[in-house]
């Protein structure tokens, strides 16, 4: 039992172990940001949520990228499509995403917090796979339209600062 544990724990990685502890972190930094954002506009899901969401994502690559080498090359494995893997977070967010959206006297909140999951681990996927350029243009494009958007908003005046229509 102990050599199997030892084999496991020895088992080559499609990514160093450097590479794969920067990935955690880039994630973590990343899905952070976006969080942040979320966390100072005291929305449900904040620095925390966000940066599980992209963390899970980016284990999920991680796997995936795993499977891909351990079983890429065996015509007797089972069919590996790696396009599964983002069905999957995407799913497995949106319901996530579903139970931060509420819908209360005529006033839907909740929209760009579930938006802001989606994108996390979306960050997170990009990162699992080594798509630092993605992440880094989806993370600033994401803090843009959460934050800058929302300062154009309100001084054409189409939001007030409680967020609901003036």
């Amino acid at each position: 039992m102990i050599d199997t544990l030892a084999s496991e724990f020895s088992n080559t990685s499609p990514v160093s172990m450097e590479v794969l502890f920067l990935r955690i972190l880039g994630v973590l930094v990343f899905c952070g940001v976006i969080g942040l954002e979320r966390e100072i506009r005291k929305n449900t899901a904040g620095i925390r949520t966000n940066m599980l969401i992209g963390l899970a994502a980016a284990i999920f690559a991680l796997v995936t990228l795993q499977m891909l080498e351990i079983f890429g090359e065996d015509t007797n494995a089972t069919r590996l499509d790696p396009v599964r893997l983002v069905e999957a977070v995407t799913s497995g967010v949106a319901f996530l995403a579903a139970g931060v959206i509420v819908y209360t006297r005529g006033d839907v909140r909740g929209l760009t917090t579930g938006a802001s999951m989606w994108l996390s681990a979306a960050i997170g996927l990009t990162v699992g796979i080594g798509m630092w350029s993605v992440a880094i243009v989806a993370t600033v494009t994401g803090i843009i339209v959460l934050w800058l958007l929302r300062k154009a908003e309100r001084a054409v005046g189409i939001k007030d600062d409680s967020g609901s229509e003036p």
